[in-house]
This record gives structure tokens, C-alpha cells and sequence, in this order.
């Protein structure tokens, strides 16, 4: 199947054969009103993203955990307050 964007409303009626080509390999895109609204993979492919998003999840839970940390102790300036007419 050489399709691989699908109008939603084709996309509805022709579900199975737009579940056949994602299982086969090559992702479907469903529009709609003319643009890109969602991917339809494999479950394999699926499952793939999932992995790889958990896998870099704690690399920034890291990275914001080691940030400098505030310790407490800074000096507030002093502000006057603006007169507003």
C-alpha cells in the first residue's frame, strides 16, 4: 500500500486497511481539515517510542536535580515603593 496519509474521513472508513499497512511497517498519517492530526504506528514501533521516552525521562530528572540549589542565603534588595497617580 503505497497511501500512507489518510483523510480522516477515509481513514474511518477504510480503518482496516489503514491498521494493515501500520502493522506492516510503514506509519499512517490521518488529517484533518488538510493537516497532519495524528500517526498511526505498530505496536512494536509503539512500544519502541515508549522505551526511549522512559530512557530519557530521568537523564533530565538528572539534569534538574543537579542543578545549582539556592541556599537560602541572599541579600533582598531594597525597592522603593512607585507612586502611581
Amino acid at each position: 500500500m503505497s497511501n500512507t496519509k489518510w483523510s480522516l474521513q477515509d481513514a474511518k472508513n477504510k480503518f482496516s486497511a489503514v491498521v494493515d499497512a501500520a502493522q506492516a511497517g510503514k506509519a499512517q498519517i490521518v488529517t484533518r481539515r488538510g493537516k497532519p492530526a495524528v500517526a498511526i504506528v505498530s505496536i512494536e514501533v509503539f512500544e519502541k517510542l515508549q522505551q526511549w521516552e522512559a530512557r530519557q525521562l530521568p537523564a533530565f530528572m538528572d539534569h534538574l536535580l543537579n542543578m545549582p540549589q539556592d541556599d537560602g542565603e541572599f541579600q533582598r534588595q531594597p525597592i522603593e515603593p512607585r507612586e502611581f497617580p
